[in-house]
C-alpha cells in the first residue's frame, strides 16, 4: 500500500504495517537543491508531483493560491490589496490601520472570486490523483493572516478590543470571498481530492496569538463556515496552524477539522505525548518532526529514529511530515530520505526502553 491509498487509510483510522508520508512544500531554494538530486527539472505542480514520488512521499498540496497565473484581476491589482506603501515588518500598518468606521471597510474595493482561473490547479491536481498520490487542495484561506495585513498584526489584535465591529466587518469581506472561491473550486476539484487544506498559524512558541476568547468571538465562528462549506463537498478537512494551539484543539475538533498540521514539535504542548494523550483517536495528526532542531542540524539515522518514535505513540491515525512544511535549504537531502525511510519501515512497536 502506498500514496492516495496509504494516506485515505490513515484518514479512516484504518490499521496499516507502514505509515503515509508527505515531504511537505519546500521553499524554492530548498527545491533547487532536492530537485537536483532527484533529477526534476521545472518549478510547477507536475514537477512537484514527480519529485514526491521520487521520494516515496504519498501526498501533495495544491492550492490555487500557489498558481501565479490563477488570480487575473483586470486592473491588475493582486488579490489582497493590502497596502498603500511597502511592509516593513508584520507590525506594519495596511490600508485599515487608522480605520473605526464600518463604512470605510463597506467601500473598500473587495476582490471578486470571479477573477480566479482555476485551470492550472486543476489539471495539475487530476495529474497528480493519476499518478496515484493523494492531494489535499482548496482555497488556503487564511483570513486570519491577511487582517494583521490590513490592520497592522499588533493593531489587529487591539482593535479586537476597540473597534470589535470594524475588525468584524473587514472578517466578513475575506471570508466571504473565501467561502464563494471554494464553493467555485472544489466543485471542481473533488474527484481529485482526499481533503480540502487551509490554514492560518493561531500560535507562538509557547501559546495563543490572542486571547482564548479573542479567538472564540473573532476567528473560531468563521473557521467554522469555511469548514462547514468544505463539508458541503464531502471532504475531508485539514487545517495547518503553527504554534502552541493546544488550548484551542477541542474546539477545532468540535468545529470538524478532521486532520491537524503541522504539530509544531518545540512549542509548549504540541509534543507527541500530549497530543496523542488528549486527542487520540479524535484527529489525525500530520506533521511532528522537528525542523528547528532535528531536521536541519541531526542525522539520517537520529532522523530516522524519531519517526519511528512518532509512529509508535500515535499509531494508525498519523501521516509523517515535517512540523513545518516549507522545509529550508539547511534541511540535508539525506534528513528528507530518512523521514521518507522512516514512515515505511514495516512493524513498528517500540518500547520505552528503545525510545
Amino acid at each position: 500500500m502506498w500514496g492516495r491509498e496509504l494516506i485515505e487509510a490513515a484518514i479512516a483510522g484504518n490499521s496499516c504495517e507502514v505509515n503515509g508520508f508527505w515531504v511537505g512544500h519546500p521553499s524554492d531554494e530548498a527545491k533547487k537543491i532536492y530537485y537536483q538530486e532527484t533529477g526534476i527539472t521545472g518549478n510547477n505542480g507536475k514537477s512537484e508531483a514527480d519529485f514526491n514520488l521520487k521520494i516515496n512521499s504519498d501526498m501533495i498540496w495544491l492550492s490555487p493560491e500557489l498558481d501565479p497565473e490563477c488570480w487575473k484581476s483586470p486592473d491588475g491589482s493582486p488579490m489582497w490589496n493590502c497596502f498603500n506603501e511597502e511592509r516593513k515588518s508584520l507590525g506594519s500598518g495596511g490600508i485599515f490601520a487608522d480605520c473605526e468606521s464600518i463604512a470605510e471597510i463597506e467601500a473598500f474595493p473587495w476582490p471578486d472570486p470571479a477573477y480566479l482561473d482555476f485551470t492550472n490547479c486543476l489539471e495539475d491536481s487530476r495529474y497528480a490523483y493519476e499518478k496515484g498520490l493523494a492531494v489535499f487542495g482548496g482555497m488556503w484561506c487564511p483570513f486570519f493572516h491577511i487582517l494583521c495585513d490590513f490592520f497592522g498584526m499588533e493593531n489587529y489584535f487591539v482593535k479586537m478590543y476597540t473597534d470589535p465591529e470594524v475588525v468584524h466587518a473587514a472578517t466578513r469581506h475575506i471570508v466571504d470571498f473565501y467561502l464563494e472561491a471554494n464553493r467555485r473550486y472544489l466543485w471542481q476539484a473533488k474527484p481529485y481530492l482526499s481533503a480540502a487544506f487551509f490554514g492560518n498559524d493561531l500560535g507562538t512558541q509557547l501559546s495563543l496569538l490572542i486571547s482564548p476568547e479573542s479567538f472564540d468571538e473573532f476567528v473560531l465562528p468563521y473557521l467554522t463556515e469555511i469548514v462547514q462549506g468544505i463539508k458541503a463537498e464531502g471532504l475531508k478537512t485539514a487545517m495547518h496552524s503553527c504554534g502552541a494551539i493546544d488550548l484551542i484543539i477541542p474546539k477545532l475538533i468540535d468545529a470538524g477539522i478532521d486532520i491537524l498540521h503541522p504539530l509544531q514539535a518545540k512549542a509548549a504542548g504540541m509534543d507527541a505525548e500530549n497530543l496523542a494523550a488528549k486527542y487520540g483517536g479524535k484527529l489525525v495528526f500530520m506533521g511532528g518532526v522537528d525542523t528547528q532542531e532535528l531536521l536541519p542540524f541531526g542525522n539520517g539515522s537520529q532522523v530516522k529514529e524519531e519517526v519511528l518514535r512518532l509512529r509508535d505513540i500515535f499509531k494508525g491515525k498519523f501521516i509523517v511530515s515535517p512540523s513545518h512544511e516549507a522545509l529550508l535549504p539547511n534541511v540535508p537531502f539525506e534528513n528528507v530520505m530518512a523521514m521518507s525511510a522512516g514512515a515505511k519501515e514495516e512493524s513498528v512497536h517500540l518500547s520505552k526502553t528503545q525510545i
